[in-house]
């Protein structure tokens, strides 16, 4: 039996921090989303205006994904972390300013800020999971998105109470901005300095530790890491698209009602978490390689049930194997990302294929919509099905390579403050 590495008490805080902060990010996440119909009609506006005011989310989120791998390969992740907590908070407090006062200004430009520090945290916690995992010798990022996705299920929950009893939008986001301050807080000061940090030779910003275009670009020369990200686009493609669209699915495509399609989801999420905190020990006996393939084939088997029962109850369990198949596509691929023969660019392979996954999340599952346009939202998600199919015909490249697990780690020092 393979013995693993003991965990000290600096690493069992640092992991316990990224846990921390992941759940309050998710939390964050589905309070907004949970309160978005309070702030339309706080916003008085129509279901298209308000689309445009979602429009700065999604342009927050992709500036923060983009630029946070160079910012992590030149500063180190804790900064990036810090900067993006605090664009998290900045930004709830502006989006409660914004629908308290009734601006719709106020909540884009509130949404903006929110998505960037989201985009900039996610890549950095991304960086510093798979640190974890190359000192512990054990899978961490599955149990690290698991907490986000639990943080969805609390946020949402939570939510959904505060509306029922008509809380005021405004104080409930403020509340949900202070939380997040204190867990960043404490995560900043419990994530030691200079991780997935790279300090290179040549000045001109294009060395491996300047995060230059050239050098954020040269790791896609690697053929296993060309795949790595194809297999990452499937499987954050099928988690994105039953974010984005999963209730209007079971409303639209089934006949449910909203409450009904609203539950869907919610079951979608407890799922996704299930897989997502279940799925370590599958790791380590079966390997990567197998589970990811067992996971895209079942979440293609939840998605097929989905787009062709003509039974609603029977697609809305299905919704469980598209949860629990898509769950570990995203960590574990990110983590296959970060192995290799040497660590002294396994930031820049994380931060490439977290962007890659990112990407398709945020992008790719509203591009459904305009299939649907012409052939329904259950044909389109026929997309997603293909996507799955396609990752699970290629997951050999994720076959762990020996890396050595106490590489890239910062040497105890005080600025573990």
């Amino acid at each position: 039996m393979k013995v693993m590495p003991a965990m000290d008490a600096r690493t069992r805080r640092w992991r316990a921090a990224l846990f921390l902060f992941m759940l309050a990010t998710g939390v964050s996440m589905a309070s907004w989303v949970a309160r978005t119909p309070a702030v339309r009609d706080a916003l008085d506006v129509s279901t298209g205006s308000m689309g445009l005011v979602l429009f700065g989310l999604s342009i927050g989120s992709m500036a923060g994904v983009l630029v946070s791998g160079g910012l992590v390969r030149k500063h180190g992740g804790r900064p990036v972390i810090a900067a993006g907590a605090g664009l998290l908070v900045a930004g709830l407090l502006v989006i409660a300013g914004g629908a308290a006062l009734e601006v719709s200004g106020g909540v884009f430009g509130g949404l903006a800020l929110f998505g960037a520090g989201m985009g900039l945290a996610e890549v950095a916690f991304n960086i510093e999971g798979a640190a974890v995992e190359r000192t512990l010798g054990r899978p961490v990022l599955p149990v690290l998105h698991g907490c986000f996705s639990l943080g969805t299920v609390v946020g949402a929950l939570l939510g959904m109470g505060l509306t029922a009893v008509r809380f005021p939008v405004g104080w409930h986001l403020a509340a949900v901005a202070v939380a997040v301050a204190a867990a960043g807080v404490w995560t900043v000061r419990a994530v030691p300095a200079g991780t997935g940090r790279e300090d290179g030779e040549s000045g001109d910003g294009e060395g491996a530790g300047g995060g230059g275009l050239r050098a954020q670009l040269a790791v896609w020369s690697d053929r296993r890491l060309v795949l790595i990200g194809l297999i990452v686009l499937a499987m954050a493609f099928a988690e994105g698209s039953a974010n984005d669209w999963l209730p209007l699915l079971m409303v639209d495509g089934h006949g449910t009602s909203a409450t009904a399609g609203s539950l869907t989801f919610m079951l979608f999420a407890v799922a996704m978490t299930t897989g997502r905190f279940a799925g370590g020990p599958l790791l380590v006996r079966y390997g990567p390689a197998a589970v990811v393939r067992a996971s895209a084939l079942v979440a293609a088997v939840g998605v097929a049930l989905v787009v062709f029962s003509s039974s609603a109850l029977l697609a809305g369990a299905a919704v469980v194997l598209w949860g629990l198949g898509a769950s570990l596509g995203f960590p574990v691929t990110v983590s296959a990302a970060g192995e290799g023969e040497g660590v002294r660019d396994a930031s820049a392979r994380v931060a490439a294929v977290s962007t890659a996954g990112y990407a398709a999340f945020l992008v790719g599952p509203p591009s459904l919509g305009f299939l649907a346009d012409h052939a329904g939202l259950r044909a389109a998600m026929i997309v997603v099905l293909v996507l799955l199919g396609g990752a699970a015909l290629i997951t050999g490249a994720l076959r762990r390579r020996t890396v050595s697990p106490v590489a890239e780690v910062p040497s105890p020092q005080s600025d573990l403050v």
